[in-house]
């Protein structure tokens, strides 16, 4: 007897919905929801507005490399050193620490140095601003950082103190993570964010060491700056954290 080639017998068996190329339901889906959905409200309800208009609004684009900190001393501070390299970074690249107008295409580049210091807590994402980081020493800088996050977390702080800023800094790596893509909130112009530090097998002359190392991530409106702009902030901090003090 004759039999039907395969081919054929498969293509007779489909159905019309299969045929048409559209996936096909075989069983009725099973998710639950367990929780109930709750309107966003205060801290939330505003870092979601924000971080939408941000990103409607910004052309972001991110470099990366990471900091060699093996020659530090004992006794120094990590978000001291990252504060006062920033700020040199500022002082070498301008154009990374300026504010943008995307309407009017006009770009204010500030001649002090304000930085949003991210503070996340259970309410949402806080930024207060670490005025005059350029005139600072040191244990000014420790100083204002910890009023800053006591403020936000005894939630005292002003609300002129969490705008303004001219550039920010987000210290994730307390927690996790190697490299971000953190937002750019307008008018700001750029924001670096600092992995959890590591050690890796660095080259050296005659082998290899151990070198402890900060990953850095950069992010910055392309609208308002360069790569190349952005490679030289960068390596402006870099080579502020390889030194030893």
């Amino acid at each position: 007897a004759a039999t039907t080639p395969p081919a054929q017998r498969a293509t007779s068996e489909r159905t019309a919905l299969s045929a048409s190329g559209k996936p096909m339901r075989t069983t009725p889906p099973t998710q639950h929801v367990s929780g109930q959905p709750e309107q966003l409200k205060g801290v939330r309800r505003n870092m979601a507005r924000v971080m939408a208009a941000a990103h409607a609004q910004v052309v972001p684009t991110m470099v990366s490399d990471d900091a060699d900190i093996h020659a530090w001393l004992p006794g120094n501070d990590i978000t001291v050193r990252l504060i006062r390299a920033i700020v040199r970074a500022c002082q070498a690249v301008p154009a990374l620490n300026a504010w943008f107008d995307g309407e009017n295409l006009t770009r204010t580049l500030h001649p002090h140095v304000d930085i949003g210091i991210a503070v996340d807590t259970d309410d949402g994402l806080f930024v207060p601003a670490l005025r005059n980081a350029d005139v600072l020493d040191a244990n000014g800088i420790r100083q204002a950082v910890n009023r800053l996050r006591d403020q936000v977390i005894n939630r005292s702080i002003a609300a002129e103190e969490l705008k303004g800023y001219t550039i920010s800094l987000s210290n994730f790596g307390v927690f996790a993570g190697r490299y971000a893509t953190p937002i750019v909130v307008p008018p700001t112009v750029a924001i670096i964010a600092a992995g959890k530090g590591r050690h890796q097998m660095t080259p050296v002359m005659g082998g290899f060491e151990s070198h402890k190392v900060i990953p850095l991530s950069l992010t910055f409106d392309h609208r308002a700056a360069t790569g190349g702009e952005a490679a030289r902030f960068l390596k402006v901090m870099l080579d502020d954290l390889a030194r030893p003090t």
